[in-house]
């Protein structure tokens, strides 16, 4: 049986796909629905659905983000989308990153059907080669393809942007996790793919490239700067610092 979850934040709409649509002629079963972004979040967390229909406008989510976080963390799901977002860079991406059909509403049934019909399809062509797709578990931690790498440097791009904009504060990797719809241990995973590095390593790099730009002023104190960037005492920065540079700050901008 093929798992359906919908998510749209107008009820009519949830309550229409529900009942006018036979998805037993799919072999499909929907086992949940959910009101808004978050709540779909979880939804598929819980149930791992193998087909999303969903809006990509909704209150307190960033629709093209959780298309690539769904992509990335379950390289299987099929999404369709369907919304009455009308732009066409906007569709194209969200194509680019792994949905199957970009529906406007209102959407005539044969267009739903039609998407469903592609998605079902495109899942029992993978479950040839995985088997494992269509199981309980959903177990496929191997399977890669193009969207998924583009869903993949999506993710760990957003993730390294918000590094960067908030690398003064106080922030953990669950943190960067949450803003971005994935779970820690995927986005450390991804992060140490694609860059080689640890989420520390990056997190350590960004400061020290502040500290560095902060230390050609020399009415600052080598402590403030430490703090401004981000690091809650000298000594670790001091440690941090010597060991990304060589050499120890106050080496650094007697030099400058």
């Amino acid at each position: 049986m093929i798992r359906v979850a919908i998510i749209d934040d107008e009820p009519i709409i949830v309550a229409g796909l529900t009942r006018a649509i036979d998805w037993g002629k799919w072999d499909c079963q929907i086992v949940g629905y959910a009101y808004n972004g978050k709540e779909g979040l979880d939804l598929i967390r819980e149930k791992k659905p193998h087909i999303i229909i969903s809006d990509i406008r909704m209150p307190e989510i960033d629709g093209l983000t959780m298309v690539a976080a769904l992509k990335s963390e379950f390289p299987y799901m099929q999404i369709s989308i369907l919304t009455g977002f009308r732009d066409f860079d906007y569709a194209k991406k969200a194509i680019s990153l792994g949905v199957t059909r970009f529906l406007l509403k209102p959407s005539k049934l044969e267009e739903v059907e039609e998407a469903i019909d592609a998605m079902t399809a495109k899942l029992y062509d993978l479950s040839k080669i995985h088997p494992e797709i269509l199981e309980e578990e959903n177990a496929l931690d191997d399977f890669e393809d193009e969207e998924t790498n583009t869903a993949n440097s999506f993710i760990v791009n957003n993730a390294i942007e918000y590094i960067k904009e908030h690398y003064a504060e106080k922030i953990r990797l669950v943190d960067v996790a949450d803003e971005i719809y994935v779970s820690q241990w995927h986005l450390s995973k991804l992060i140490n793919k694609h860059t080689g590095s640890n989420f520390s390593e990056i997190l350590n790099g960004i400061r020290i490239e502040k500290a560095k730009s902060l230390l050609k002023n020399p009415a600052l104190k080598i402590y403030d700067i430490a703090e401004q960037v981000g690091f809650s005492d000298l000594t670790h920065f001091s440690r941090v610092f010597k060991k990304t540079e060589g050499i120890s700050a106050n080496e650094y901008r007697n030099r400058l």
